[in-house]
């Protein structure tokens, strides 16, 4: 199963990167994270990053472990997460240009077992439409303090040339 979502960002590319790579901070601007634990930070850059993201899941907590698989530096980059039979792929590309910034996120689960691929295809039905409304709300959170950060930036560069 496979849920995408996009929208566009009012503010510049590397703003929208700073945001979507602050893994350690998404807690604090992206109301569907609980909780972030980082287990692995790289010597540099991102690529094998792992954490654990505790979400609130149908009213219960659920804690999954993440790893940076693949990073298009200021471009996109790719997690992978395995939990109960099933592995997810998550991307976040960001394209467009400044002013104008396009976030996409692409969600995909892939069953692992002849069982869960059984029990998933009812759950699709269900699970796709919440799914798609999580990642929307990741996406306006995202917007929200990029767009918040960039309005304060203009107001201080405003008030200080006066």
């Amino acid at each position: 199963m496979i849920v995408e979502a996009q929208l566009s960002i009012n503010g510049t590319k590397a703003a929208v990167w700073a945001a979507i790579t602050d893994i350690e901070g998404a807690q604090k601007f992206i109301a569907g994270i609980e909780k972030i634990e980082v287990v692995e930070k790289p010597e540099s850059g991102l690529r094998s990053l792992r954490w654990r993201e505790t979400r609130m899941l149908f009213g219960k907590p659920a804690t999954v472990e993440k790893r940076i698989t693949e990073v298009s530096e200021n471009e996109s980059y790719e997690t992978r997460a395995e939990s109960d039979g099933f592995v997810f792929i998550t991307t976040a590309r960001i394209s467009g240009r400044d002013g104008n910034v396009i976030l996409t996120s692409r969600h995909e689960s892939q069953p692992q077992t002849i069982a869960t691929r059984l029990m998933s295809i009812p759950m699709m039905f269900l699970f796709k439409g919440v799914l798609r409304k999580a990642i929307l709300q990741d996406l306006n959170d995202i917007k929200s303090v990029v767009e918040w950060e960039s309005s304060l930036a203009a107001t201080v560069r405003s008030s200080s040339a006066a």
